[in-house]
């Protein structure tokens, strides 16, 4: 008996639609938004999903201090939802440790692990109390011990981000040695070798980053001790993936491999441990509706235009990230393009897109869209970023 071939678009479509489904099932304050927005493009984030999924990862990581990546998502009801909680936050910049001091977080709170920070930024973090900052380089040791004497400094090691949407390997992060020589150089220089971090990548999908990721720190632990340096913290970055076109690792699953790690690694706990989840916290919370404004056939190609893109919301589009759309439609499933609403032939949000029919005028909706979309968007000719709604 033959099998009937399984058709990749009715599948991409039925995924589409069970995750919009979910959407609708979190409350009728959600549907009437989704059926009903005030404007579009509109993103719409849900602050319950928010409380529920910190309060997932503390559940699962009870020994890890929380710090969330201010920017996967700044809108201020999210920062003051985590804040209530008690989240620590991490921050890269004067404008994010402003929109956080502004809430009433204090600045024992607070992290900066970009390695690489502007010298008005240290100063101002500095002054306001926080004093504890990612290195990668001897120039960023020296820069801080010019602004921020006493400071507590940790050292970021590079490790592969293989399975990862968002790979980081490449700008960041020292070998094991170097980060050694880093540590020493700052202890001589008056600040306080503090700990080390590292990032498996955004959306990271693979355990085997994190096994060589905490392996390595362990390498680098033992060798500063040797050399005399007492440090206390380890922190594992981000990366903890939420679903897109596919499923992603489970929290539950993720902490559970990594207790095992640190068990075969680091049996002696370091002092403090740390994780800084963005995307994992806010990435599958949000919601994008947009409109759909043209429709066109170019060399047997069927294109999608909506009034949003690449450039207003949707910039993670161009470095591989590939949402999930759906319409409130029945009918067949045919393959679409969607371009965005500029002029630019670069604003393509999407290809291979699996959707029914829609007409000018429907309502299109993209997911997960929590996570780097308002803090990626600018005004590019002239269109808007989305609006946001908060519930």
């Amino acid at each position: 008996m033959q099998k009937e071939a399984v058709d990749p678009l009715v599948i991409q479509h039925e995924f589409a639609k069970r995750y919009f489904e979910e959407f609708l099932s979190r409350g009728e304050h959600i549907r009437e938004l989704l059926f009903s927005p005030p404007t579009t493009p509109l993103l719409i984030m849900d602050l319950e999903g928010v409380k529920a999924r910190y309060l997932e990862l503390k559940y699962h990581m009870p020994q890890f201090k929380v710090y969330y990546a201010v920017k996967a998502n700044d809108h201020p009801e999210v920062l003051k939802t985590l804040s209530d909680l008690g989240s620590g936050f991490e921050v890269a910049s004067s404008q994010e440790l402003q929109r956080v001091l502004s809430l009433g977080v204090a600045p024992e709170r607070v992290i900066s692990s970009n390695p690489i920070k502007p010298p008005d930024f240290i100063d101002f973090a500095y002054r306001s109390g926080v004093n504890r900052f990612a290195v990668d380089s001897f120039t960023e040791v020296d820069k801080i011990a010019r602004i921020a004497p006493r400071s507590r400094v940790y050292v970021r090691i590079v490790v592969p981000n293989e399975g990862s949407d968002w790979p980081l390997s490449k700008k960041f992060g020292v070998d094991v040695d170097t980060g050694v020589s880093i540590l020493e150089y700052a202890q001589e220089k008056g600040l306080v070798p503090y700990g080390i971090t590292f990032h498996v990548g955004s959306q990271c999908n693979n355990f085997r980053n994190w096994l060589i990721g905490i392996k390595r720190a362990s390498e680098l632990w033992q060798k500063a001790k040797a050399k005399g340096l007492r440090l206390q913290m380890l922190n594992i970055g981000g990366g903890i993936p939420v679903k897109y076109t596919y499923e992603a690792l489970r929290v539950e699953d993720i902490a559970y491999y990594v207790r095992g790690l640190l068990q075969k690694f680091m049996p002696n706990l370091p002092h403090e441990l740390q994780i800084e989840p963005g995307r994992g916290i806010v990435g599958d919370q949000g919601i994008m509706v947009c409109k759909v404004i043209g429709k066109a056939v170019r060399d047997k190609e069927s294109w999608l235009y909506i009034d949003t893109g690449v450039f207003n919301g949707l910039a993670e589009a161009l470095g591989g990230i590939r949402y999930a759309f759906y319409v409130e439609k029945d009918g067949a499933v045919k393959e679409w393009t969607v371009g965005g609403v500029s002029c630019d032939s670069m604003d393509v949000v999407a290809r291979n897109v699996a959707l029914p029919e829609p007409e000018v005028g429907d309502y299109l909706y993209i997911m997960p869209a929590g996570a780097y979309t308002t803090v990626y968007a600018s005004n590019f000719n002239g269109f808007p970023t989305p609006e946001v709604v908060c519930v």
